[in-house]
């Protein structure tokens, strides 16, 4: 039992994973083409207790990665360490940051264990406001005005609306509302910038550590409290305890309190009745789907912004931009995600596509806009198909006529959707995104040993796309 404690607490006297190792594993399970334009761009920072901490260069290259490889990254490294479950990035210029890196990281390792949780404004802390995304930067329309006035509203005037409640879809622009509200008050105010999964963690942190005094008064004594995607909150009732009574301590005292999440607050899953009663108490404002005007203006908007930030001479005629805006209509994310696949493009081909090209290029987007099938359609579809309820599907319990089917929808999201794995995980209640993992490669597995089911898989499938068709 002695060793098994000192495991846990001794954090940096265990042997740390062999990065060298681990780039030559990406290298040859992922190619040389790819290694040597986006994977040798990546440094080893720190090892921590179940992650490691990873740096690259520019935002640019952190989202190319997480959004195409990051997954087969953490697999790899699962191989050499399966202790490691998730990569925290941080951007660094290597040649001009290195040496602060390392100081940071050897001051850290320095401290007693019981202050590491709170180290303030480290280069893993995630009170870190994005500089980058402020009220001026963010493209107003009809589906996001109102929630921008408020926004901009909260920043001048604490305590206008209080607490202040945002939802709206993924990617539609929450978190950047909440960071340009942190970035105007922030030189006036003690903001607290963070969201709901990091919060947790660290409650959990606390409680292990006997440390929950020091977080009470961490998170109480702000005077801004800033919350993003509440909604993963859910079904952990110590924590909502603790965050209800954060929550009244900080109203008590004339602090400002804004959330975001994916829905409105009676839409979200246990939660706390109570902590939804406040919630709805304050300004509850939706972020709705961009209009195509929207969509354009932000295409123009984010050409403008990588053209200055990039040095990127990137023209694109305005009939691959007006195609973009009318075709990616699903979210903000998606719609500069499209972007960052053109610039890729022109970086490595040297000339700007044309609109064959694009189409070939965004082709799953394209794909997802056209036949516009949602993980509703596909959970409703499976659960017909093997007669269980969504809610038994959705449910905790693990019984063998539940987990097939749940597996099933989950292999079918990532087949006919683009959602990430955490996005898929947030749809299936919350589930890690490596049970998304597991899921997709057991029905995968199971497609070649079964023909039955491999011929169900094709069934739902058709019967999926045959629906979203008719829907239409």
């Amino acid at each position: 039992m002695k060793n098994i404690l000192n495991k846990k607490t001794d954090n940096f006297s265990i042997k740390k994973i062999d990065w060298a190792k681990v780039q030559l594993n990406m290298k040859e399970k992922l190619g040389n083409d790819i290694y040597e334009s986006w994977l040798k761009k990546i440094d080893f920072v720190d090892e921590f207790n179940n992650y490691i901490l990873i740096s690259v260069s520019t935002r640019f290259i952190r989202d190319w990665i997480t959004s195409r490889y990051l997954d087969q990254i953490l697999q790899i490294i699962k191989t050499h360490k399966k202790e490691i479950d998730r990569i925290e990035f941080t951007i660094i210029d290597q040649k001009k940051n290195k040496a602060i890196v390392e100081n940071k990281v050897n001051k850290i390792n320095n401290e007693d264990n019981q202050n590491i949780s709170f180290i303030k404004d480290s280069f893993f802390q995630y009170n870190r406001i994005d500089p980058n995304k402020k009220f001026e930067n963010f493209i107003i329309g009809p589906s996001n005005k109102l929630a921008f006035e408020a926004s901009k509203k909260v920043s001048e005037e604490l305590n206008h609306y209080n607490p202040l409640y945002l939802y709206g879809g993924v990617g539609m622009g929450k978190t950047h509302l909440l960071n340009s509200i942190g970035l105007e008050i922030k030189s006036k105010k003690k903001v607290m910038f963070i969201s709901a999964e990091r919060f947790m963690y660290q409650f959990v942190k606390s409680i292990k550590s006997n440390e929950m005094v020091k977080f009470k008064d961490y998170f109480r004594n702000t005077d801004v409290l800033l919350i993003d995607d509440i909604q993963f909150m859910n079904g952990k009732e110590a924590m909502q305890e603790e965050f209800f009574h954060t929550f009244n301590a900080l109203i008590d005292k004339g602090s400002q309190v804004i959330v975001s999440a994916d829905r409105a607050p009676n839409k979200l899953s246990r939660i706390q009745e109570r902590i939804k009663s406040r919630f709805a108490g304050g300004l509850v404002v939706d972020i709705q789907n961009p209009d195509y005007e929207l969509r354009y203006n932000i295409v123009k908007a984010k050409i403008d912004e990588f053209k200055f930030s990039q040095s990127i001479p990137l023209e694109l005629s305005e009939e691959i931009q007006k195609f973009i805006s009318s075709e990616i209509n699903t979210s903000i994310r998606e719609l500069v995600g499209a972007l960052n696949r053109i610039i890729s493009f022109s970086r490595i081909y040297n000339k700007l596509p044309t609109l064959p090209e694009t189409k070939a290029i965004l082709k799953d987007l394209l794909n997802l806009s056209e036949n516009k099938v949602t993980i509703d359609l596909i959970q409703t579809t499976v659960c017909q198909f093997f007669k269980i309820s969504k809610n038994e599907m959705l449910s905790a319990r693990r019984s063998r006529y539940l987990v097939r089917p749940r597996q099933t929808a989950i292999y079918l999201t990532k087949l006919l959707t683009s959602k990430s794995l955490p996005e898929i995980g947030r749809s299936f209640s919350n589930r890690d995104h490596t049970t998304v993992i597991h899921s997709v490669k057991t029905i995968e597995r199971l497609r070649q040993e079964d023909k039955d089911l491999n011929s169900n898989i094709d069934n739902l499938k058709n019967k999926i796309l045959y629906n979203r068709e008719n829907e239409i």
